[in-house]
């Protein structure tokens, strides 16, 4: 993780103008990758303008040629309730108004359908005037070129339809004939029988792909350009299948009233063709070498619309939930509107639906390069992510950026308590632009219908389509809306914090836009000029990258610690309120050599985590539960602001220690927002710290650190609603048991940890009384 850290750069805090530039520019480097607000993205107005190659070639949803013929037949409707009122008056008139258009006519017509095929009763007028003709010579003019057009059209159509049939017959035959008189490929004679089948039995799953496709080209050639189809239209190249993005399997209904929300205008988005390999998959040795590519693309376009109608929707679908944090989906309408993509859920399955809109200090595109970045993704996410990986990276985008790109992915999410064990997912992530300033990122599990994934860990949690629509703003920033829609074993989760997962708190979206606007709000603060307080010495730019990249490594270790991810854990005792592990520290990667103990307990507090959170960072009250601070008091000597909120920040902290430990500081880290909190302390070397201020870098620097997760303690109200009655507060410790020849831990480091943690929590309960 050191490794994609917030490493030096040679770029300098001088030539960097705003905050949102300073967060650009450290999510384009090789660094950690990288106020709520109500908002609604405005309503989008036209699906079927959202992909111009879906439009050009009929492939799914409305398309324009079908919008021409309602039209027309819309004005013959005018026309006709016209004729009704005074038949024998029109019927003279038509007789009489025959008319041949001159040369200079048609040559201004035909440029004015060029601009407007549609033309209103207004510019028909107008038209007509400057043309010496009737505005109804004009009307009728126009609906014969739409129509005229339009045959034109579905004939060529046809004649690229026949030209594939023929080249599809041809292969089809040439392959029977192939299959009749196998050939060995090592000695050239006939091949023996026993050598056929395997070949035979994939000559004739593509001869039956190939036959779908040219029945679904067919429906589509019959219906032309409809939007009726079940699965994936796809037009067979020489060597790839061309799959055009956007194409609409929305199998509910859909009512435009409803939207509120994203505002894609009347822009059309930059369309595109996504080129997917037909053969088998050979980069992943992972993945069935027989699995089709194009099924993934199908279920991610699937999963696209969905989320993009999700975010359009808003009552009853949504409904907002009464301590205005967001927004729950409402089951029972849902799924009235949509079925799902992936199946049905499992009967031991609980489902999680919210909606949550924020500003963040990012621009879209910078945003998208980080997500589809797995290093990048973890990291700035440290809290949400436990071990992430990518298997397979289908397609890598267009246009230089992440336009199309589409990759299969698996990765633990967790919540940072022994009592909630990682929720384990397989599934494809999909990024496409809409628009100019739009841009999509979709996740939904591929568990259900790719069994080719081998030596993985069973799966406990599904996404559902899932992920965020972002927006440029003119300032910079960036409109996030995130739908984070899930299925999750509850059975594996501690009955402490099932209200927190029905109530979406837990692992909701307002959980991941407050995790990603403190993230973008540190990348600014450690980009700024201004000085951090306690010594009055300022620190260079080098220095605040190189200690909040310390801190982030902190974050990772104390997470990885709690969860049980990443590392190779060993169980070594487990009781109803404490777990502890073990595992080998390697000495490199900022991690100590020898057996590594981590102790954890989660335990309930009768405060709330706001009131939890400042006990716990009062110095006076430190002396309560820090061996450290028996002595005295802390003393805080550098104060680094993460945010422009209080209880985000880096600090470096001094000790009233014996003389012979005087050379250790206590560096801690803090990070608060409206769900949870985080303290995170460890002790190091006063020399390597003050190397790490100087600008070096901290990737090789060992640190074991402990600290508290706070998370509110909800009880039930009101469907997934729930009341604050106090906080969970988890404990965690990691200390180095013994020297690195030593395979085990004695039971002295194992009954002193277990003291550590014990009198910790006790120490905390008697302030609380006592503050």
């Amino acid at each position: 993780m050191a490794a994609n850290g917030l490493c030096s750069s040679k770029t300098t805090t001088g030539s960097i103008s705003s905050p949102v530039q300073m967060v650009n520019t450290i999510f384009s480097q090789p660094m950690c990758s990288s106020s709520p607000i109500s908002l609604a993205l405005p309503k989008m107005e036209n699906l079927g303008d959202m992909n111009l190659t879906r439009q050009r070639y009929g492939l799914g949803g409305r398309t324009r040629d079908d919008e021409l013929e309602n039209r027309s037949k819309n004005d013959n409707l005018e026309a006709a309730s016209g004729d009704d009122q005074n038949t024998s008056e029109n019927r003279s008139s038509k007789r009489k108004k025959y008319h041949r258009h001159s040369a200079s006519q048609i040559q201004e017509l035909e440029t004015s359908f060029k601009e407007n095929p549609h033309p209103d009763e207004k510019q028909r007028s107008e038209l007509g005037e400057r043309l010496g003709l009737d505005i109804r010579q004009i009307k009728f003019w126009f609906q014969n070129r739409r129509t005229q057009m339009k045959t034109q059209l579905e004939h060529h159509e046809n004649l690229l339809l026949k030209e594939e049939n023929d080249k599809l017959r041809v292969e089809n035959v040439s392959e029977k004939e192939a299959m009749k008189s196998p050939i060995c490929n090592k000695c050239g004679g006939p091949a023996i029988l026993g050598e056929v089948p395997v070949k035979k039995h994939h000559l004739l799953i593509e001869n039956a792909r190939l036959k779908d496709e040219l029945n679904r080209l067919g429906l589509l050639a019959k219906k032309f350009m409809g939007k009726t189809l079940n699965s994936i239209p796809s037009v067979v190249g020489n060597s790839s299948l061309d799959i055009v993005v956007g194409r609409n399997n929305f199998s509910g209904s859909f009512d435009p009233a409803l939207s509120s929300g994203l505002d894609f205008g009347n822009r059309v988005s930059n369309g595109f063709p996504v080129g997917l390999s037909s053969g088998p998959v050979t980069s992943l040795t992972n993945v069935d070498a027989s699995f089709d590519k194009s099924l993934l693309l199908e279920l991610a376009l699937a999963a696209m619309d969905e989320l993009i109608k999700l975010a359009q929707l808003d009552s009853p679908v949504w409904f907002k939930n009464l301590e205005g944090s967001g927004e729950s989906l409402n089951f029972e309408e849902y799924k009235k509107t949509f079925s799902s993509c992936i199946g049905l859920k499992p009967g031991h399955f609980v489902s999680d639906g919210t909606r949550y809109t924020g500003v963040v200090m990012i621009e879209s595109v910078t945003l998208m390069e980080t997500l589809m970045n797995v290093d990048r993704w973890t990291q700035i996410f440290p809290w949400n992510i436990g071990k992430a990986s990518t298997f397979d990276v289908i397609s890598n985008g267009m246009g230089g950026n992440k336009n199309g790109a589409l990759q299969l992915m698996q990765a633990e999410f967790q919540v940072l308590s022994p009592m909630v064990p990682v929720h384990q997912a397989k599934f494809v992530r999909f990024c496409k632009q809409h628009a100019e300033d739009i841009w999509v990122v979709v996740d939904v599990s591929v568990d259900t219908i790719f069994d080719g994934l081998r030596g993985t860990t069973s799966i406990n949690c599904r996404r559902l389509p899932s992920g965020c629509i972002v927006q440029d703003m003119s300032n910079g920033y960036s409109k996030v809306s995130w739908i984070e829609h899930i299925e999750y074993d509850e059975n594996v989760v501690h009955q402490i914090y099932r209200p927190l997962f029905r109530s979406g708190m837990a692992s909701g979206a307002k959980r991941w836009v407050a995790n990603l606007q403190k993230q973008c709000e540190l990348y600014s603060a450690i980009m700024s000029s201004i000085p951090s307080v306690g010594d009055n010495s300022e620190i260079p730019p080098s220095g605040k990258k190189s200690i909040a990249k310390l801190a982030q490594q902190m974050t990772r270790s104390f997470s990885t610690s709690i969860c049980a991810t990443i590392h190779k854990w060993e169980m070594l005792q487990i009781t109803d309120d404490t777990r502890i592990l073990m595992r080998k520290g390697n000495g490199i990667f900022g991690e100590p050599l020898g057996v590594i103990l981590s102790a954890t307990t989660t335990v309930w507090m009768p405060i709330s985590p706001h009131g939890l959170l400042a006990f716990l960072e009062k110095e006076k009250a430190r002396s309560y539960w820090d061996v450290l601070s028996q002595d005295g008091p802390m003393k805080q000597i550098l104060h680094i602001p993460k945010s422009p909120d209080l209880g985000n920040s880096i600090s470096l902290l001094c000790a009233n220690v014996p003389i012979g430990h005087s050379n250790m500081l206590i560096l801690q880290d803090t990070y608060t927002d409206s769900i949870g909190s985080v303290i995170i302390h460890a002790s190091i070397d006063t020399a390597k710290i003050n190397a790490v201020l100087n600008g070096e870098d901290s990737a090789n620097v060992a640190i074991l650190p402990s600290g508290f997760v706070i998370m509110p303690d909800c009880f039930p109200h009101s469907g997934t609603e729930c009341r604050v009655r106090g906080s969970l507060l988890t404990v965690g410790f990691q200390i180095l048991a013994n020297s690195p020849t030593i395979a085990m831990p004695g039971t002295e480091s194992v009954d002193a940890v277990k003291s550590l943690i014990t009198r910790t929590v006790r120490g905390i309960k008697s302030g609380l009384l006592r503050c």
